[in-house]
């Protein structure tokens, strides 16, 4: 029988399989709004990516963030994939080339789980409260952005729940 975390992670692969979203030919431009959104996104999702690989530095490739940080690539492609369609450039990870600060890893693995545990409930809000009314005329950013807030609170956060114990 597999344990309950390998099982959360089959779970989270699968889902994340379910997640794409057909891509379109060139679409309209985004709103301003919308081109927020997106971009906050995409930079919420470059944030997260970053934290996953400098813990995985320090603490070594283990589970939940070897699993998460694959769930935060397929999410950073959906983003970039409505950006795409949209005609807009693809900012590069900013958190990695050196123009925003390098996320800083905790120094154990509890300790990076309880970091995972407050940045997926922050996620949600910032889902929720700012992403999420800027898209709402857009419905294909709209259903991106649902499934990325979907996918953080219903895998990463209990993933970083369990972990953090």
């Amino acid at each position: 029988m597999k344990s309950p975390l390998a099982l959360s992670a089959a779970l989270a692969l699968a889902l994340a399989a379910t997640l794409s979203v057909p891509a379109m030919a060139q679409t309209a431009t985004l709103t301003p709004s919308e081109k927020t959104a997106a971009l906050a996104a995409l930079d919420d999702e470059y944030h997260a990516f970053a934290t996953y690989q400098v813990v995985m530095e320090k603490i070594g490739s283990q589970r939940p963030f070897s699993n998460i940080i694959r769930a935060e690539q397929h999410h950073i492609d959906l983003v970039v994939a409505v950006l795409k369609d949209a005609g807009e450039t693809i900012p590069a990870n900013p958190y990695l080339n050196g123009t925003k600060p390098r996320p800083v890893s905790p120094t154990t693995r509890a300790e990076a789980c309880k970091v995972g545990v407050q940045a997926e409930i922050a996620n949600a809000g910032l889902y929720d409260g700012k992403l999420l009314p800027l898209a709402k005329d857009n419905a294909r950013l709209t259903q991106v952005l649902i499934a990325l807030r979907d996918a953080s609170q219903n895998n990463h956060l209990p993933a970083f729940q369990r972990c953090a114990g």
